[in-house]
C-alpha cells in the first residue's frame, strides 16, 4: 500500500503534510485553474476529508518508473455516489509534487463542487494561517 493512500485512509493530516512537496500543484476536478503550493493543497485536502463520506480507495496503480501513481477511490458527497482517481507524481525526493483528481459522474462532481464551495472560505483561512505561521 502506498504511503499517500495509507495517510488519506487514516485521515492522518500530519502524514499527508510530510508527503507533499513545498511546490506541489493540485489540480481539482471542479476548478479550472490549478492550485500551487503546499499550504493551499493541504487545506483543500482537509476540506475534502470533511465533505467525503464513506471514502475508500479501491485500486492502486504504479507507473514503471515509480514516480507516477494512480489511486482509484469511491465516496459519497451529499448523497451522490462518486468514483474518482488521484493521479500522483513524485519528485526526486519522493514527495508528491503534482496531484490531479478526477471524479465521475457529473451529478457527483456537481455535488462535490457545491460542497467544496461551502468549505472554501475556511480553506482559504487555513492556508493563509499556515503561510503566516510559516513566515514567523
Amino acid at each position: 500500500m502506498h504511503a499517500f493512500r495509507k495517510a488519506v485512509e487514516n485521515r492522518d493530516v500530519a502524514a499527508i503534510d510530510e508527503l507533499l512537496a513545498d511546490n506541489v500543484v493540485f489540480t481539482s476536478p471542479v476548478a479550472f485553474k490549478p492550485y500551487e503550493g503546499k499550504a493551499i493543497t493541504k487545506a483543500i485536502l482537509r476540506g475534502v476529508l470533511r465533505v467525503f463520506e464513506d471514502f475508500r480507495y479501491v485500486r492502486e496503480y504504479a507507473g514503471p518508473d515509480g514516480r507516477g501513481h494512480a489511486l482509484l477511490f469511491e465516496a459519497t458527497v451529499a448523497g451522490k455516489a462518486l468514483t474518482g482517481c488521484d493521479f500522483l507524481h513524485f519528485d526526486a525526493d519522493g514527495k508528491v509534487d503534482d496531484l490531479m483528481v478526477m471524479v465521475r459522474p457529473l451529478s457527483a462532481a456537481t455535488a462535490l463542487a457545491e460542497a467544496m464551495g461551502k468549505q472554501f472560505d475556511q480553506i482559504q483561512r487555513e492556508a493563509a494561517a499556515e503561510l503566516t505561521a510559516g513566515s514567523d
